[in-house]
């Protein structure tokens, strides 16, 4: 299965899915919410706020790609 990414900047959410259809979704962190299938199998993550949560990932990994 192919895992789905999107981004949608006027909302700032970041979501990563694969095919499947959700049946219960969790919020893991304020903002970062698990969907999962009817197995319990993970579907999808979806993350409110993304350039706010992930600033502290992606800041250091542009700087460290400006230095390469």
């Amino acid at each position: 299965m192919s895992l789905k990414v999107s981004y949608d900047a006027e909302a700032d959410v970041l979501y990563l899915a694969k095919e499947g259809q959700e049946e219960e979704v969790v919020e893991v962190y304020p903002g970062v919410n698990l969907e999962f299938g009817p197995e319990r199998e993970l579907l999808g993550i979806e993350i409110l706020g993304a350039s706010r949560i992930l600033k502290g990932v992606v800041d250091p990994l542009r700087e460290k790609a400006a230095r390469s």
